[in-house]
């Protein structure tokens, strides 16, 4: 299947990779001032590379040769779906850039980026209910009707989409895991549940397509895109499972560790 839109115009993919070279500039300009600041801890450089990398995956997507095949070809696709939408807003809420920019800031300007984390709006949408229904919900939206082909005829309808998975893989990853400054922060039970329902939708989504091709693409092709997705996605998932239980660990062991204190 050749589609209206089969690439996105060469401008535009520079102009992608252009705020992403300028995302990560920032970064490191920021890295390098916060390392100035003798009171301050060193900023680690692996959180850099975290950002980089998921950056650059991120990019992948829009421009290169996944983007060219990802067209034309569902399981290159799919690969682009999981690192648009799992691995890249992993790796980079793993950078912690929040916690970055404030250590950068001035006091009261950093003030007013924590008020902003605090308010209502920033709070709904981190609310680990809010971050899945707008992630999952939304690719059931993309592969469950026929928004998927219309996306590939209107290339705004296509920037959106993908800005949009991205935006809620994000935002499902920091609802799981707090590496930035979480105000209001759900319990650690409450995000197992949510977590434990969102995989499942995710797992079902992936057998749902595997069970109903999508149309414009090899039904072999796209089933081996599904299975992708299935189990791909559970690679990522799984590391989110873990960083949430280590949380979870590190979040209980220090009234073990009073409690034998004052035992002994």
């Amino acid at each position: 299947m050749h589609h209206e839109h089969a690439f996105l115009p060469p401008a535009l993919q520079m102009l992608i990779v252009f705020f992403a070279t300028l995302g990560t500039a920032g970064y490191l300009l920021l890295m390098l001032r916060t390392n100035k600041v003798q009171r301050l801890k060193q900023w680690p450089a692996w959180r850099f590379i975290l950002w980089l990398s998921g950056s650059s995956m991120a990019v992948a997507v829009f421009a290169g040769p996944l983007a060219d095949a990802a067209h034309l070809d569902f399981r290159f696709h799919m690969a682009g779906h999981l690192l648009l939408g799992m691995l890249a807003p992993l790796l980079m809420a793993l950078s912690a850039p929040v916690t970055l920019l404030l250590r950068a800031l001035p006091v009261p300007a950093a003030r007013q980026v924590t008020k902003m984390l605090r308010h209502p709006v920033a709070r709904f949408y981190r609310n680990p209910i809010t971050a899945s229904v707008l992630n999952i919900g939304g690719l059931w939206l993309l592969y469950a009707t026929p928004l998927f082909q219309l996306m590939h005829h209107h290339l705004w309808l296509y920037l959106l989409i993908h800005i949009h998975v991205f935006a809620a893989g994000y935002l499902f990853t920091i609802s799981m895991i707090y590496i930035d400054p979480a105000p209001h922060p759900s319990s650690h039970l409450f995000q197992t549940v949510i977590f434990i329902f969102a995989l499942a939708a995710h797992g079902i989504l992936s057998k749902y397509i595997y069970a109903n091709p999508l149309p414009g693409f090899p039904a072999d092709e796209v089933r081996e895109g599904a299975m992708l997705m299935y189990y791909g996605g559970d690679l990522v998932d799984l590391v989110i499972i873990i960083l949430l239980f280590s949380s979870w660990y590190r979040a209980t062991a220090p009234r073990h560790s009073y409690q034998k204190i004052e035992t002994s």
